[in-house]
């Protein structure tokens, strides 16, 4: 499976102030990559949209489409407080990159 980020998503990743967070983040990510598939806390958000939970810190969120069957295209990121937001931002690139990819 390949994971492609977003610069949107890179960008939040890594103004992250606490650093612990980000790498277990980036683990998670890691692990889903090696084992060729999303795992975790995961629910739909709609739109084709998936979001991660982490339950840590201010309960971080990552926003992230399929794109057909060995692609995960990583949107956005957040947390609890920004989650409809955050939301509504990876709706928005989920259908921009769907548009690309046709």
């Amino acid at each position: 499976m390949e994971i492609i980020s977003s610069s949107l998503f890179d960008a939040w990743l890594g103004e992250l102030k606490d650093k612990h967070a980000q790498r277990r983040i980036l683990h998670a990510i890691a692990r889903c990559e090696a084992h060729g598939t999303m795992i975790g806390d995961i629910k739909p958000v709609g739109e084709k949209v998936n979001e991660m939970r982490f339950h840590f810190g201010p309960g971080y969120r990552v926003y992230y489409t399929q794109l057909g069957a060995v692609t995960v295209f990583l949107l956005a990121g957040g947390d609890k407080s920004s989650q409809a937001k955050d939301i509504r931002t990876a709706q928005k690139l989920a259908q921009q990159v769907r548009k690309e990819q046709s």
